[in-house]
């Protein structure tokens, strides 16, 4: 049996939700949550709960952020050579420029 767990508002997590996502969907929410810096439980969460995920920026979500740029220079370097844009792409870049976008204000 697993332990208990406090949320935010210190009420006890004691349910599961548990639903099935193909591998391209599971990457996606992967992505999502690495570049937020919250626990996946956490970032699932405020999405379902459609709650703000503020990203607070960190050494981990700088270093996710700096993976994930290079994955997407990758990407591009792959389009200019001929090869089609696919939506996921897009998605990514969208997030990226997002947080970035929130990262500027805050300073």
């Amino acid at each position: 049996m697993s332990h208990k767990n406090l949320d935010r508002n210190n009420r006890w997590r004691s349910k599961t939700v548990a639903f099935r996502v193909s591998p391209e969907e599971s990457a996606q929410i992967d992505t999502a949550v690495r570049l937020s810096g919250l626990t996946k439980q956490d970032y699932i969460t405020d999405r379902l709960l459609c709650r703000a995920v503020v990203v607070q920026g960190n050494p981990k979500v700088y270093k996710a952020l700096r993976d994930q740029l290079a994955a997407v220079l990758d990407q591009l370097r792959r389009i200019e050579n001929g090869a089609s844009v696919d939506g996921e792409l897009l998605e990514t870049i969208q997030m990226i420029a997002a947080i970035m976008d929130g990262m500027r204000r805050e300073t």
